[in-house]
């Protein structure tokens, strides 16, 4: 076991060289001055010639640099976009020991992202265009802008999208894309949540044209400002009106409007580590108010002092039962 760690453990700073190479390697114009200057790399170290030989293993298992790494091949070497690529190249031979296995977990859990928010944080962010986006608690986005378009891959979570004129290539069209499908922004404000697979949409401003994964022979459907929908891999339900409760966590808040408590802890729960355990025989309370999501505890207590509700503590807050009084 022993002898296993120390064959796992390899610097990481030659990891992510190993993976630069890799990327310069597989590009169409690497030229023989790469090559050469390659070998002396790899041979100047025996850290670089183990990051490098564990490399060789993983793209041999893989076929191939990921495709969507090795776009990122033309981009320019200090583009932030090319260094997040290499950042998960070197992620995946680091990950080796662990198998494919080990690593499509973390590609799926988004521990890899471009982009990250933390559970509780609420994260806002400009991209290269001009494009704002929020970023609601524990999710994850990719973002990849080429020639065609604009894309922005919801991993998991809740994003909040606030379009702009492209101010590098124009016309380029924006789309975000989830397991489910595809949404291309048309001039907009809009919120998109994946969640137990399906994604949820609310357009604000503007409108959005849908295309499920599985719906090539359908129409898109394009929903207009004041509307929200939800759709699967092969399907979109029927539009309804926007609520106000659409984007009130960019302002810290989370708005029940006779809600249940089962439904309003799952809400709440994204907010915090830990568990909240209910009796079943309150699941079906209805709770409206006005909560803080950044201070999950004092929501809590609000919601005991405002219903017939007890509340118990243990492991310092990690662990939460509520009762009927």
């Amino acid at each position: 076991m022993d002898q296993a760690r120390r064959t796992a453990a390899i610097d990481p700073v030659a990891l992510e060289e190993a993976a630069e190479w890799l990327m310069c390697l597989s590009a169409t114009d690497v030229s023989d001055e790469d090559r050469a200057a390659w070998a002396l790399w790899r041979h100047s170290s025996p850290e670089r010639n183990q990051a490098w030989c564990r490399a060789e293993r993983v793209m041999g298992k893989l076929g191939a640099v990921p495709p969507t790494l090795a776009m990122h091949t033309l981009d320019r070497p200090a583009s932030p976009s090319r260094r997040a690529a290499v950042a998960k190249l070197a992620a995946i031979l680091a990950l080796a020991p662990l198998g494919w296995t080990g690593w499509k977990l973390t590609e799926q859990q988004g521990w890899t992202a471009d982009y990250l928010s933390s559970v509780g944080e609420c994260r806002e962010l400009t991209l290269a265009d001009g494009t704002q986006i929020f970023l609601n608690t524990d999710s994850a986005i990719d973002v990849r802008f080429d020639a065609n378009q604009r894309l922005i891959h919801l991993i998991r979570g809740e994003i909040l999208v606030q379009t702009a004129p492209d101010n590098i290539v124009p016309s380029r069209p924006l789309r975000v894309v989830t397991q489910e499908g595809l949404m291309q922004a048309l001039g907009t404000r809009f919120s998109v949540r994946e969640t137990s697979g399906r994604t949820y949409l609310a357009v604000l401003e503007g409108a959005v044209r849908i295309e499920p994964v599985n719906g090539r022979n359908m129409q898109p459907l394009v929903v207009q400002a004041g509307q929200k929908t939800d759709f699967n891999a092969n399907a979109v339900s029927a539009v309804a009106p926007v609520d106000k409760t659409a984007t009130a966590w960019t302002q810290g808040m989370l708005l029940a409007d006779k809600m249940r408590l089962a439904d309003f802890i799952a809400e709440l729960g994204r907010y915090r580590r830990g568990f909240i355990r209910y009796e079943p025989a309150i699941a079906d309370m209805l709770i409206s108010g006005t909560y803080p999501v950044d201070d999950p505890r004092r929501a809590l207590n609000m919601l005991v002092q405002t219903y017939p509700l007890t509340a118990t503590s243990r492991l310092n807050g990690y662990w939460v039962s509520l009762a009927s009084r």
